[in-house]
C-alpha cells in the first residue's frame, strides 16, 4: 500500500511537485490559520456572555481539526518525501527553511494542545466535538482547582507564545516563497500551486540563481 502511494506520489515529485495530497494539506492549512488568527483576534473583542463562549467553542473545535490535519500531514509526509527544487541546496538558505518549518510543525501541534488544555481546565463547561462526534477532555477534573488553574496559565502562555511565532513565521514564509518565485525565478511556488493542464513540465536542470553542482541534494521538507 505504501509502495503503490509514493509510486503515484512520484509522477509529481519527478517534475518537482509536491503531490496533489501534499498540496491540499497545505492551502487548507494556510485557510484554516488565516481563519484562526482572525477569529481568535475577533472573539477576543466581543464581551462576555454566551456568545463568545459560543465562539471560543468554535475556535476550539477547529483547532482541534487542525490538529487531526497536522498529524494526518505529518504522516503523510513521512510516507512521501516532497520533491528536490530549485531551492535546495543554497546553504543557509536551506538550513533555514528547515528550521522554519520545524517551528511551523510546533505551532501546529502546540497551538490545539495547548488550546486543548485551557479548556479542559475550565472544568464543567460545554463539550467539544469533531465532526458531531465527541472530544475528550483532558483528566485534569479530578485534581485540585488550583492546580487546574496553574495548568490553564501555563496553556494560555504557551498559546500565546506559538501565536506570536506563527505571526513572525507566516511573513517570512510568504515573503521567501515570493523571493524565490520573482527574484530567484525558482520553481519552488509552482511546485506547491495546483496543477494545471497548460504547466509546462519542469526543465531537467537547476534554474539560474544556483550553484553549478550537478549533485541533487537532499529536498526541504514542507
Amino acid at each position: 500500500m505504501i509502495e503503490a502511494i509514493r509510486e503515484w506520489a512520484a509522477r509529481h515529485t519527478a517534475q518537482r511537485r509536491y503531490s496533489p495530497v501534499g498540496v491540499a494539506f497545505h492551502w487548507i492549512m494556510a485557510a484554516l490559520i488565516s481563519f484562526q488568527l482572525y477569529w481568535g483576534w475577533y472573539m477576543s473583542r466581543m464581551p462576555v456572555g454566551g456568545d463568545k463562549l459560543d465562539a471560543y467553542k468554535l475556535h476550539s473545535e477547529l483547532g482541534l481539526g487542525m490538529l487531526v490535519l497536522a498529524t494526518l500531514r505529518f504522516v503523510w509526509r513521512t510516507i512521501v518525501p516532497g520533491p528536490i527544487n530549485d531551492a535546495d541546496g543554497l546553504g543557509w538558505q536551506t538550513k533555514l527553511a528547515y528550521v522554519t518549518h520545524a517551528l511551523f510543525y510546533i505551532c501546529f501541534f502546540g497551538l490545539p494542545l495547548s488550546g486543548w488544555a485551557m479548556w479542559s481546565a475550565l472544568g464543567d463547561g460545554p463539550k467539544l466535538d469533531l465532526l458531531g462526534a465527541a472530544w475528550p477532555q483532558l483528566p485534569f477534573h479530578d485534581i485540585p482547582v488550583a492546580a487546574q488553574w496553574t495548568i490553564l496559565g501555563w496553556a494560555d502562555g504557551i498559546h500565546t507564545l506559538l501565536i506570536l511565532l506563527l505571526l513572525a513565521l507566516i511573513p517570512m514564509h510568504v515573503g521567501a516563497a515570493l523571493k524565490h518565485h520573482f527574484w530567484n525565478r525558482h520553481d519552488v511556488l509552482i511546485g506547491m500551486l495546483p496543477e494545471l493542464k497548460e504547466d509546462e513540465p519542469a526543465e531537467a536542470e537547476p534554474r539560474h540563481g544556483l550553484p553549478g553542482s550537478q549533485a541533487r541534494p537532499t529536498p526541504v521538507r514542507g
